[in-house]
């Protein structure tokens, strides 16, 4: 990509995406997305009401009157971003790819993050590890993150989450809250979800698209399969193939929900070209309600 029109392409999702992250998120994302703890902030005189337990003696002895410690919530957070880049990602029939899509969440998920102050980091994964970007904060960091999404060429073409994980859980020691972005065509990851979900709040967005799921009767034409390179002739008019279609859609969904139910995991999925709002708002809210 020319870099006067990715520049171009940036600032539109900046534009949009910052708009979202103040205008929508940046409330729900406060209060679902805690710090560590209570830090130390000040000391001020005692007021009326003041918890007993909070007083500093050593202050109050110095200046013999009452002054109370005021602790403030420990704000502070990591935030990755696990984006899955395979070639399945670049497949998408509503004038946008789910890598497209990819790229406006990861964008609104950041600028959310650091409003409150929160470091943001970045793995781009296909069967290998393609690219990380350590956390930071920033504005700057975030468009180079962008920046990233939008134009960054994998050297490999299949998807292997285990290996995203596994990558992620070596490099990340401390905490973090963790976004797993992909359209999940894979199996074999359940064990490394479970890992990674015991030290860090692990949270999957399936990025799907309609025609993975169901496809109309148009005749015969070629398609070519994105990671492996294969072409193959197929027949839409042929009620077996759209039902075999259908059935592999289930059996993905079944293996995603049975995987990310049992490790207590939150997912939501997205549909390409459908609004994004709705239903991370409903994560949210969802995971507001647990606290």
């Amino acid at each position: 990509m020319e870099t006067t029109e990715l520049l171009k392409k940036v600032r539109k999702i900046e534009i949009k995406t910052r708009g979202l992250s103040s205008q929508v998120f940046s409330g729900e994302y406060h209060s679902v997305f805690k710090g560590k703890g209570m830090a130390f902030s000040e000391v001020r005189e005692y007021q009326y009401g003041d918890d007993i337990r909070s007083i500093d003696w050593n202050v109050t002895a110095r200046f013999n009157n009452p002054f109370v410690k005021i602790f403030e919530e420990e704000r502070e957070l990591t935030v990755m971003l696990l984006v899955d880049i395979s070639s399945s990602a670049d497949f998408g029939t509503t004038g946008q790819t789910k890598r497209d899509l990819i790229t406006e969440l990861a964008a609104v998920l950041s600028f959310s993050a650091i409003q409150n102050n929160d470091k943001v980091g970045l793995i781009l994964f296909s069967d290998k590890i393609e690219m990380f970007i350590p956390p930071k904060k920033g504005k700057k960091h975030i468009l180079r993150i962008i920046r990233e999404l939008l134009n960054f060429e994998p050297q490999n073409t299949g998807t292997s989450i285990r290996t995203g994980l596994e990558y992620f859980m070596s490099v990340i020691k401390k905490r973090s809250i963790s976004f797993l972005l992909s359209d999940f065509i894979d199996r074999d990851y359940e064990n490394a979800l479970k890992i990674a979900s015991r030290k860090h709040d692990m949270i999957g967005i399936r990025i799907y698209d309609k025609r993975e799921t169901t496809i109309p009767s148009v005749g015969l034409f070629q398609v070519k399969d994105a990671e492996t390179g294969r072409m193959q002739w197929i027949d839409t008019s042929s009620s077996a193939y759209r039902n075999a279609l259908e059935n592999w859609w289930k059996e993905s969904e079944h293996y995603m929900n049975e995987v990310f139910s049992k490790r207590g995991v939150d997912f939501v999925k997205i549909q390409n070209g459908e609004d994004y709002v709705k239903p991370l708002m409903h994560l949210f809210k969802k995971r507001a309600k647990r606290r």
